[in-house]
C-alpha cells in the first residue's frame, strides 16, 4: 500500500456506539488515499475492539496522562500523511466528499489549518444546535488575528507545521485555537470550510455538560482570549442565547429537532442547558489554578460513571449512574455482559432476605452474583488476567487471611462479602470492580450467556461434592431423589445423570419437568414414594417440602439441603436420628467449584436456560417473569 496522503486521527474514550459509524463513513470517503489512527484514552468499553478491527492503527495511552494536546500529538507522531485530518469519535461526515473538501485549502502554501462545519445530530439538545448553527455558519472564512478560532472536533492542519509547534499538552481544552492562534501570530491562515460538514453527537448529562464548558473555560483564560471580565458578562450572554432558542423554537415550525418535544419539555431542557452552561463557563473562568493533580485532571477529562439497578430500600429500586469505583491493587474492571436473575436478588427487592433482617446486610445495593463480562482493566499486582479476559466471578468472597480461611472454611469468615448481597455491588451494573483473586478465566469461545450459570452449578457441585463424602461405597448408579425443578435443582440432576446416577427430580410445575424430555431422568410432579431413594437433595427452601423429606425419605437416607430460605417452622428430628439419617447443609461456592463448573458447563444440556433474555432495562419485568416460573432462568443483557 502506497503512503497515504492524509492521515485521519481520532480521539477516543467510551466510543463504542459512535466509533462504529464513523470508520464506515471514513471508508466511503472521495480522498482514497487516507488511513485512520484511533487513539484510545483508557476505554473501558468495546471501543478497542472496534479500532483493533476496523482502523489502521490503533494507539493507547494511559487516562491519568490524558489532555486534548497529548492524544492528538501522539496520534499525530505516528501518522505517516502530508496532512492530518483530526475529528472527534462521536462525530459522522454528512457527506463522501467531508475529507476531500477539509484537507483541500491545506495545499495553499500559506494555510495552516482548516476547519469544517457542524451540525447537531437528532438526539442532540436544541441549545447545542442552536449554538452550533450560530458557530458555524453556512459562509467560508478565512481567519485573521485577532479573530482566533479553531475546532478540533472537525479540523485538518499540516503535518510539517506541526512538527515545529506540537498541540499544547498542558492545557485542559482549547488546544485547537492556541494552535491556530501561533500560527496566525506567525502570518498563516486558518479557513472555515462549510461545505466539510458533519453531524457532531454529543449525549451528555447535565454535570458532564458543566465539566464540559469548565475545562474550555480554564483553557481560554491559560492562552488568554478570554478572562474574568468574560465571567461577569456571561449569564447575561447565556440569558439572551435562552430566549433566542426559545424564538428559534417557534420559528422552526414541524420540522427539525422541535418536532420532538413539546413546549414544556424545551422550556426546561434550554433552561438547564443554558444555566449549566453559564455555570461550568463562570467556574473555569475564574479557577486562576492549573489542574495540577493527575487525579483532579482524570475525574474533569473522563466520566467515571455506568449506569446500574440499585436497590435503595425495600421495594424501590431503578436504573440509574453510579460511580465506578477505583480500580486498586490487586482489583480488576469488568464489563458485565450478562447477568441471571436469581430469587436472592427479588427476595433483596422485596426485603424479605435474612441478611437484611438482622442487620448483616445493608442497603443500598446493586444486586446480582450470576454474571459474566470481560476484563477491561487490572490493577497493579493481578498477573492472571489480561485486558479482554472474559470471566465469571466468585460471589462469595472471604478475606482469605482469618483462622476459617486458612481451614479453607470460607463461609465462616467474619469479613467476607457477597457480591450483590452483602457489603459488595453486584452484577447489575455495566461495570464492577472485584478483587482480581475471585475471578476466573474463561476458555475462548465460551458462549457469555451459558457462563452465568457457572455461580449456580459451583453452588450444586459444593452441594454434591458434600454429599459424596457420606457414601461409605461409592457404588454407581445410586437412586437419587431431586425435590425442585428449579435452577439449583435442575443443575443438580443434570450433574447427577452425568456422573452415572439414577435421577428423578420432583416438582408440580409440568413445564419445568417438560425441560428433561430426551434425558435419561425420570420426572413426576407428585411428591411422593421417596421411601425408595437413598440419596435426597432438597432444592425448593419450602418448609412443606422439606417436611415430607424428612419423613418420608427410609432409613439411613442421606439428605443434602440447598434450597433458601426455609421459613421458621418446628421440625420433630426424632425420624432422623431413629432411622440414622444424614443431613447435609450447603452454600454457596469456592474457587475450586467454579474452575469444576467451568470445565462441567459445555459437557451439560443448558438449552432450558437460555429461553427468556431482556435488556438491564426490563429488570423489573425480569423479576416479575422470575417469579411467574414460567422459565428456568431469566438472563439481563447488560452490555
Amino acid at each position: 500500500m502506497r503512503q497515504p496522503q492524509i492521515s485521519i486521527v481520532i480521539r477516543a474514550y467510551n466510543e463504542a456506539r459512535f466509533l462504529p459509524g464513523l470508520l464506515d463513513a471514513i471508508k466511503t470517503q472521495s480522498a482514497s488515499s487516507h488511513e485512520t489512527i484511533v487513539v484510545d484514552s483508557g476505554s473501558i468499553d468495546a471501543t478497542r475492539d472496534i479500532a483493533q478491527k476496523q482502523a489502521d492503527k490503533l494507539l493507547r495511552i494511559q487516562g491519568r496522562d490524558f489532555t486534548f494536546g497529548y492524544s492528538l500529538n501522539v496520534g499525530i507522531k505516528a501518522a505517516a500523511g502530508r496532512f492530518v485530518a483530526i475529528v472527534s469519535a462521536h462525530t459522522l461526515p454528512l457527506d463522501e466528499g467531508w475529507l476531500e473538501r477539509l484537507v483541500g485549502p491545506l495545499e495553499e502554501e500559506n494555510t495552516a489549518m482548516v476547519y469544517g462545519r457542524q451540525v447537531g445530530g437528532p438526539s442532540s439538545r436544541f441549545s447545542e444546535a442552536q449554538d452550533m448553527e450560530r458557530t458555524f455558519g453556512k459562509k467560508r472564512k478565512i481567519l485573521r488575528p485577532p479573530d482566533f478560532f479553531a475546532n478540533n472536533a472537525n479540523s485538518a492542519i499540516r503535518k510539517d507545521l506541526w512538527r515545529e509547534h506540537p498541540f499544547d499538552e498542558s492545557l485542559m481544552g482549547l488546544e485547537d485555537i492556541e494552535w491556530a492562534k501561533h500560527w496566525m501570530e506567525k502570518g498563516y491562515r486558518v479557513v472555515y470550510a462549510p461545505d466539510a460538514a458533519l453531524y457532531h453527537i454529543h449525549e451528555e448529562s447535565w454535570q458532564q455538560i458543566r465539566r464540559r464548558y469548565y475545562r474550555e473555560a480554564v483553557a481560554a483564560r491559560w492562552i488568554g482570549v478570554k478572562g474574568v471580565r468574560q465571567a461577569i458578562i456571561n449569564p447575561a450572554l447565556e440569558s439572551v442565547r435562552l430566549l433566542r432558542d426559545w424564538v428559534g423554537y417557534l420559528r422552526a415550525g414541524p420540522n427539525g429537532l422541535s418536532s420532538k418535544m413539546s413546549v414544556r419539555h424545551m422550556i426546561r431542557d434550554t433552561t438547564l442547558f443554558r444555566a449549566n452552561k453559564c455555570i461550568g463557563t463562570m467556574k473555569g473562568l475564574l479557577d486562576g489554578g492549573i489542574m495540577e493533580n493527575p487525579s483532579a485532571r482524570e475525574k474533569i477529562f473522563f466520566d467515571r460513571s455506568c449506569q446500574a439497578v440499585v436497590i435503595r430500600k425495600p421495594g424501590e429500586a431503578s436504573l440509574e449512574a453510579i460511580e465506578i469505583p477505583e480500580v486498586k491493587p490487586g482489583d480488576v474492571l469488568i464489563r458485565v455482559a450478562y447477568e441471571g436473575v436469581c430469587a436472592t436478588d427479588i427476595d433483596i427487592f422485596d426485603g424479605t432476605l435474612g441478611y437484611y433482617k438482622d442487620g448483616t446486610a445493608q442497603y443500598p445495593i446493586v444486586p446480582g452474583h450470576e454474571f459474566s463480562g470481560q476484563v477491561v482493566e487490572t490493577g497493579p499486582n493481578v498477573d492472571h488476567l489480561e485486558p479482554e479476559d472474559a470471566v465469571v466471578v466468585e460471589c462469595i468472597q472471604s478475606c482469605g487471611a482469618c483462622d476459617a480461611c486458612r481451614k479453607e472454611n470460607w463461609i465462616a469468615c467474619w469479613q467476607r462479602v457477597e457480591m450483590g448481597v452483602i457489603g459488595r455491588d453486584g452484577g447489575y451494573a455495566q461495570y464492577v470492580v472485584v478483587p482480581g483473586r475471585f475471578a476466573h478465566r474463561l476458555p475462548p469461545g465460551f458462549d457469555l450467556a451459558k457462563a452465568c450459570l457457572c455461580e449456580p452449578l459451583a453452588v450444586s457441585l459444593k452441594g454434591l461434592k458434600r454429599l459424596r463424602r457420606t457414601w461409605v461405597e461409592r457404588k454407581a448408579p445410586r437412586k437419587c431423589a431431586v425435590v425442585g425443578a428449579g435452577s439449583l435443582g435442575h443443575l443438580c440432576a443434570r450433574v447427577l445423570e452425568r456422573w452415572g446416577h439414577d435421577v428423578t427430580i420432583f416438582d408440580t410445575n409440568r413445564e419445568r419437568l417438560d425441560f428433561f424430555k430426551g434425558s435419561s431422568i425420570n420426572v413426576s410432579d407428585r411428591l411422593t414414594g421417596l421411601d425408595a431413594f437413598e440419596d435426597l437433595i432438597e432444592a425448593t427452601g419450602n418448609p412443606d417440602a422439606l417436611e415430607v423429606v424428612l419423613h418420608q425419605s427410609p432409613a439411613g437416607a442421606r439428605i443434602l439441603l440447598l434450597g433458601l430460605p426455609y421459613a421458621r417452622r418446628e421440625f420433630s428430628f426424632e425420624s432422623i436420628v431413629a432411622y440414622d439419617k444424614i443431613l447435609v447443609g450447603s452454600v454457596g461456592s469456592a474457587a475450586k467449584h467454579f474452575d469444576m463448573a467451568i470445565e462441567l458447563l459445555p459437557q451439560i444440556q443448558t438449552d432450558a436456560f437460555m429461553q427468556s433474555v431482556l435488556p438491564i432495562s426490563q429488570f423489573k419485568k425480569a423479576w416479575e417473569i422470575a417469579k411467574a416460573g414460567k422459565y428456568l432462568k431469566t438472563l439481563l443483557k447488560v452490555c
